[in-house]
């Protein structure tokens, strides 16, 4: 159901249809603040006195992950501060107003930060190439230099599990690589933690979620208005799986999370060359293709705490 409340303003308050959306969107906000601040505690994302720089393009997930920060924020058992960002990369109609205004009557600090990276990139790739790699070295270098000027001790970006997942396929069937977007990281620079805490979050639900809190979007004009690239395609893929096989795309992210170096061919995390029979079984040995229960991942940090 993707209906707004918005949309239904002047409709009876006790009407059946208001109150199925009413509940719908209950559940989608819990589950986004669930799944969020599991994230953030699985892996020790948001700690004790963080001032956390959220980077705010004007699309559905950053400011998606934006609204639900603040949501925590006000329940959360720790104290942390956040301090929205945005790049004005001049693109050519950029409307320039809609951010400030919107922070503004948000009461969100923030800043913006104006460079015309649009110039370069146009100017060093040619038509028809794509320029999603220039512009994000471009963005990453900017950004780490902000978070410095700001102090901020964490930078918190709006991938979401569709875009982990989507990295995944990208780097297997294009870099030769099992190798995907991690939750947290250290920076280029090594001086950096960056965080994902909408890794948990499904697109669909941010995009849901958008339409209810209406968001002011601003379409990219540089990677959004390109056809055909190979994330795109990945993309298409993933949702069409999942229309056919419904849960295929949470059974594929929860393998992220349950890997097993033994039955992969990477010698650089399991000793191959050394293994010998011991006579003594072994937890996974040759059970490559059955189907266990899936364990519950471990979580680190604030564990127990109830953030939503």
């Amino acid at each position: 159901m993707t209906a707004s409340l918005s949309t239904i303003e002047a409709a009876d308050p006790q009407s059946p249809r208001r109150q199925v959306i009413e509940r719908e969107i209950h559940k989608l906000e819990k589950r986004l603040c669930r799944q969020v601040g599991e994230a953030i505690v699985q892996f020790n994302m948001i700690e004790q006195g963080d001032k956390v720089m959220v980077c705010l393009s004007g699309g559905k997930d950053s400011h998606g992950l934006l609204d639900i920060l603040l949501k925590l924020k006000a329940r959360a058992p720790i104290d942390f501060d956040i301090v929205a960002v945005n790049l004005d990369q001049k693109q050519p109609g950029f409307p320039a107003h809609v951010l400030p205004q919107y922070l503004t009557q948000l009461g969100v600090p923030f800043h913006i930060e104006n460079q015309d990276t649009y110039s370069i990139v146009k100017d060093k790739i040619p038509e028809g190439k794509t320029m999603c790699s220039l512009c994000s070295r471009l963005r990453r270098g900017i950004l780490y230099r902000v978070a410095d000027e700001l102090g901020a001790t964490k930078i918190a970006l709006g991938h979401h599990r569709d875009d982990i997942l989507q990295t995944f396929f990208l780097n297997m069937f294009f870099g030769g690589k099992l190798k995907s977007m991690p939750p947290k990281l250290v920076s280029d620079d090594g001086r950096h933690i960056v965080i994902r805490p909408l890794a948990h979050v499904a697109e669909r639900d941010l995009a849901r979620w958008a339409v209810h809190r209406a968001f002011p979007i601003i379409p990219c004009t540089l990677c959004g208005s390109q056809d055909g690239l190979q994330r795109q395609q990945v993309g298409a893929m993933l949702r069409d799986w999942e229309k056919k096989h419904p849960g295929r795309l949470d059974n594929m992210f929860n393998a992220l999370q349950h890997t097993v170096p033994s039955h992969l061919l990477d010698a650089s995390l399991y000793d191959f060359q050394n293994l010998k029979a011991t006579g003594v079984p072994q937890p996974e040995g040759d059970t490559a293709f059955d189907v266990d229960p899936l364990p519950t991942p471990g979580w680190t940090g604030l564990q127990g705490v109830n953030l939503v």
